[in-house]
């Protein structure tokens, strides 16, 4: 296009400018099919001619018009050379954006054109990009900032371009999952008095982002999408409760506490072994709860919305990151071709507990309660047909010779030293009183809390003189070597998983019947069992050493090490109705151990998440879902502060979120108004009008309180 200033009358202080149509566009695609689009114009520059002749335009006017004519016609022509045809309405909204930045309204360097072309989604041959400079600059902000609250009045395309850019970050596999939720107060959340399915009965409240979704994705692949939890609909009291009951355990650096106990800044024990924070405690009322189960025995109780990271054997082939599902997602599908199919993560690394000073060697305690006589009744005993096992025992106790008997049996003697009463107790006697082990038998033994609760390097030596004692490498062909373990103790047999879990491994119990089994042999006669043995099949990660026994070590070394050690799913079973809480946790991976240290999780990570209608949270609510905010995900909040639904003296969570996180790093408030409504052009009048009478509304009632304020304070000097 080129345009031609010439000579105008100084007196009238007109100007005129010529502007010409390059020849590739047809006139009817810049002034309209009946010169709609120049009638446009025409009418937002009543004092201007407009002439045109052939592919030449005239405008005639006062310079300042003109000028903006001309940057018109240029911006038309910007559009047009993109292939997009231009509407009255996208000329309209031209020059509104360019007598904006002319007088100063508007600042920014961006031009009609550019908000125009910038297309979002290309879906079933239709484009959807914003139509406005704010629909832009909201745009942009979701591009730019973690959290997005996109405030204005209805049909401003808030939601609508917000869910095509969470399609877009889908479809470009910047986030793995959309979830998309309202409050439903116009059922004032009583949802359970409607007839109908809840489907049935949350469909009328989350129809228009249903709606948004058709308008975007091939209707036939919705389904899949949220059978698979890819897209995520729910209202915010639904969407709110990944849950577990209130008496659940979740290991803290002072040991396992109930999950209700835990309040905001507590520690708890995160995938990597470490303490990371409780950001967020959140109580979910009466809850349907279900007990997932994995196939070495450990389980938990949930809510069915509760979320777990994990992975499939075609995941894992694929090289694809860990996915996260909630509960009731994988209920029916935990199979695969017979094989268990959800993959559950381990720790990284071992528990970190703050070390605690113990009364005896970890590794001499491990010993004594694997092979150890404990009574009481006679002096300390252990049995052992490695004579390297007494020799590190007896290094591992100062002041105490360890004294070979016969056979397999030491008697664990107190070294005397001239002037020593003979009445003085033996060293170990009196720890084990300290540790109320005195007087255990084989099936009463148990590991002391200041062990389990302590260092890796303590938990690992007490496990390694288990190990050493009672426990030896497995060995099968063409397979990594696992760990057996028996014993007849319950409580040992739980305290030694309890160690093996700590520590990434796993571990997995079965009981030996005493009744029916053919009787030991001892000194030349039967002995039968009197109590069931309980064995225990270990695996623990690479870097762990379960032996310090030269032969199991060096078989244990020899067959390869334990390999891998893996947990799944087993089963997810109905477990009745709980009270139930759920938190949030600081960690990078939003997991934190619970019962059995399992790993779970119920933040929303690499994901995007729209809240819409958010004028109908409340504050509880807003604070409850902007914490929900896991890693790599972006929130975009969407509301009109002018149609809050709440009950009666109930105050809007998006109006206090303002005065809360305006200025707030990587939080964006971005503002719409009747300008940017991009429905039927009558409903941005509408709105303009409301916002008049409101407006209108509001200075008569503070004149009307201030006049009673005046009279009162008359009244007050008078007296």
């Amino acid at each position: 296009m080129t345009q031609t200033p010439t000579a105008h009358t100084s007196a009238q202080d007109r100007t005129r400018a010529e502007i010409s149509v390059p020849a590739q566009h047809p006139m009817v695609t810049v002034l309209g099919s009946s010169d709609s689009l120049l009638r446009v114009i025409e009418k937002a520059f009543p004092a201007a001619d407009i002439h045109v002749r052939g592919n030449e335009i005239s405008a005639t006017g006062d310079p300042a018009e003109v000028a903006l004519i001309q940057r018109v016609f240029d911006e038309m022509m910007l559009v047009l050379r993109t292939g997009q045809p231009m509407t009255e309405d996208a000329v309209e909204r031209s020059i509104a954006m360019l007598k904006a930045s002319d007088d100063g309204t508007s600042d920014g360097p961006e031009t009609p054109a550019e908000v125009l072309t910038q297309n979002i989604l290309s879906s079933r041959g239709r484009t959807i990009r914003p139509k406005t400079l704010n629909q832009k600059r909201y745009v942009d902000a979701i591009d730019k900032h973690t959290i997005v609250f996109g405030i204005g009045p209805a049909g401003t395309g808030k939601t609508y371009l917000a869910m095509a850019k969470a399609v877009q970050a889908l479809q470009s596999k910047q986030v793995n999952r959309i979830i998309l939720t309202r409050p439903a107060v116009e059922a004032g959340e009583r949802l359970g008095f409607l007839p109908g399915t809840l489907y049935e009965k949350i469909d009328p409240y989350l129809r228009p982002l249903y709606d948004a979704l058709h308008d975007m994705l091939d209707p036939d692949s919705i389904p899949r999408l949220m059978a698979a939890g890819t897209i995520e609909v729910a209202p915010l009291a639904y969407m709110r409760g990944r849950a577990q009951p209130v008496f659940t355990n979740v290991l803290t650096p002072d040991g396992w506490r109930p999950i209700g106990d835990l309040r905001v800044g507590d520690l708890v024990i995160g995938s990597d072994g470490e303490p990371t924070p409780v950001l967020g405690v959140y109580p979910q009322g009466e809850k349907d709860v279900y007990r997932v189960t994995a196939q070495d025995g450990s389980w938990t109780l949930c809510c069915g919305e509760h979320l777990w990271t994990v992975r499939t054997a075609s995941d894992k082939r694929r090289d694809k990151p860990w996915r996260v599902l909630e509960t009731q997602e994988m209920i029916g599908d935990l199979r695969a071709a017979h094989a268990r199919r959800y993959e559950l993560p381990l720790l990284t690394a071992p528990v970190c507990f703050p070390e605690r000073a113990v009364p005896m060697d970890p590794y001499a305690l491990g010993l004594l309660l694997g092979d150890g006589c404990l009574t009481g009744s006679t002096t300390p005993s252990f049995a052992t047909e490695d004579p390297e096992l007494a020799e590190a025992l007896e290094s591992a106790l100062p002041g105490v010779a360890v004294r070979h008997k016969s056979g397999p049996d030491y008697v664990l003697n107190r070294v005397r030293t001239p002037g020593d009463v003979v009445t003085l107790e033996n060293p170990v006697t009196r720890v084990l009183r300290e540790l109320d082990l005195l007087r255990t038998r084989s099936h009463t033994k148990f590991v002391p809390d200041d062990y389990l609760q302590n260092s890796t390097e303590v938990r690992l030596a007490v496990l390694q003189g288990l190990l050493d004692s009672d426990g030896g490498p497995v060995t099968q062909q063409d397979r990594t070597c696992r760990i057996q373990y028996t014993t007849t103790s319950i409580m040992l047999r739980d305290d030694v998983i309890a160690l093996v879990q700590s520590l990434g491994g796993v571990a997995y119990s079965r009981r030996r019947a005493a009744e029916g089994r053919t009787p030991g042999r001892a000194k030349g006669r039967d002995i039968g069992y009197r109590h069931d043995a309980h064995v225990i099949d270990i695996r623990l990660p690479e870097g762990i050493e379960p032996f310090r026994l030269a032969r199991k070590r060096d078989k244990y070394q020899a067959a390869g090490g334990g390999g891998r050690p893996t947990r799944f799913i087993d089963s997810i079973e109905p477990a009745g109705r709980e009270e139930c809480v759920c938190i949030q946790v600081a960690a990078e991976d939003s997991l934190y151990v619970t019962q059995d240290h399992l790993l779970t999780h119920n933040t929303l990570n690499d994901a995007f998440i729209i809240l819409d209608e958010a004028q109908n949270t409340s504050p509880e609510q807003m604070k409850m879902f902007l914490t929900r905010l896991g890693f790599d995900s972006k929130i975009v909040i969407t509301g009109d502060v002018t149609q809050v639904d709440l009950p009666g003296g109930t105050k809007s969570g998006l109006r206090q979120v303002q005065d809360i996180l305006e200025g707030v790093e990587d939080v964006h408030f971005s503002r719409l108004s009747s300008q940017d409504v991009v429905r039927h052009k009558l409903v941005g009048r509408i709105v303009d009008a409301y916002e008049k009478y409101d407006s209108h509304q509001g200075t008569d009632s503070g004149a009307h309180q201030g006049g009673r304020g005046r009279t009162g304070a008359k009244g007050s000097k008078g007296k």
